[in-house]
């Protein structure tokens, strides 16, 4: 049976190997950072994200979708590691909205390799919110459980990293969110090439 969590519940984790299943409605970025016992990241190579995704026991989708699935294995996560948070992102600087207060609340799930579904979570009271801590995965004397996060930030992924105490907080989301505008204009078909305009013949001058 499913443990429906309300923010700040938490559910024990039954295996190692799992995966994430987020559906937002609206194209987001997916990704998560890996921070020890006091939850600090302590730096980029610690993030996994569109630009790089995959990491020791982690692999986040390649760029902005609205379904998106994150495969765990947290036997390969590093054993400094200690709190595994799975962030989404509203994209920046195209044509959809600009926070999550505009979208119906992003829902994520934590399933078995079958399927079936150990705890979902549906991120609801976010206003102005760009970026959102949903779960953690979290390290807690040799056993793991799920939390629901739900913590939002107006300054999207800069302050959302720069909370996590990431010293390239500001260099990484500008990153990131070049690597996913380039991943969504890469998406979209080019225009067809216009056919040379015809030219009538000039002729000879006399």
């Amino acid at each position: 049976m499913t443990a429906e969590l309300t923010r700040g519940q938490n559910h024990p984790l039954p295996g190692a190997r799992l995966e994430i299943r987020v559906s937002a409605g609206t194209p987001v970025v997916a990704g998560a950072t890996l921070g020890d016992e006091d939850g600090t990241v302590h730096g980029v190579e610690q993030v996994a994200h569109p630009g790089a995704p995959t990491l020791p026991g982690l692999e986040v989708s390649r760029q902005a979708a609205a379904d998106h699935r994150l495969a765990v294995d947290l036997d390969a996560v590093p054993d400094a590691v200690h709190r595994v948070s799975v962030l989404l992102a509203l994209p920046t600087g195209g044509r959809g909205p600009a926070r999550f207060g505009a979208v119906a609340a992003p829902f994520v799930a934590v399933t078995g390799l079958d399927g079936a579904e150990v705890a979902s979570y549906t991120i609801t009271g976010l206003e102005a919110e760009s970026a959102v801590v949903a779960l953690e995965l979290y390290r807690r004397q040799g056993a793991w459980k799920v939390r629901a996060v739900g913590q939002g930030y107006a300054g999207g992924l800069a302050e959302l990293f720069a909370d996590q105490q990431l010293p390239q907080a500001h260099q990484l989301a500008g990153s990131i969110h070049e690597a996913v505008a380039s991943g969504l204009a890469r998406s979209v078909p080019a225009p067809p090439a216009a056919a040379p305009a015809h030219r009538p013949d000039q002729g000879t001058a006399p």
